[in-house]
């Protein structure tokens, strides 16, 4: 079968698979969208959904020509967030040295004030510094 296929005939094939494999990733972005949406309401949500499953060619199309410049600020909205979080965490494993600092000075505080020992100052500062 493979065999009688010419060229032209596999080139629109790829280009037809090509076609919908855009189709579908553009949906699901589409729907990852409205999903993430701060600005939509729950009820925003689900009319945009039905109407993008129901209709899709004219909901996508509507969806993109209402929202679409919405689409991008939400991605990069999102891809921030993942960053700072991602940089909360490094510095929570990493410790950095003016949170060793702080705690030194914290402990400090406690010891002027009366609230630790000079023993418990010393054990707080050993496991600061490490």
């Amino acid at each position: 079968m493979l065999a009688s296929w010419q060229v032209g005939q596999m080139f629109w094939s790829i280009l037809w698979f090509t076609l919908f494999f855009m189709w579908i990733w553009l949906v699901i972005s589409i729907f990852a969208d409205i999903l993430r949406s701060p600005d939509l309401g729950g009820w925003g949500k689900a009319l945009w959904t039905i109407f993008v499953i129901f209709l899709p060619f004219l909901g996508v199309l509507v969806y993109l020509i209402a929202r679409g410049h919405k689409m991008q600020e939400h991605a990069v909205q999102q891809a921030q967030a993942q960053a700072d979080a991602q940089q909360a965490y490094i510095r929570s494993v990493a410790g950095s040295s003016s949170s060793s600092a702080d705690e030194i000075a914290r402990a400090h505080q406690l010891l002027e004030s009366g609230a630790i020992t000079q023993e418990e100052f010393e054990t707080i500062k050993a496991k600061a510094l490490a």
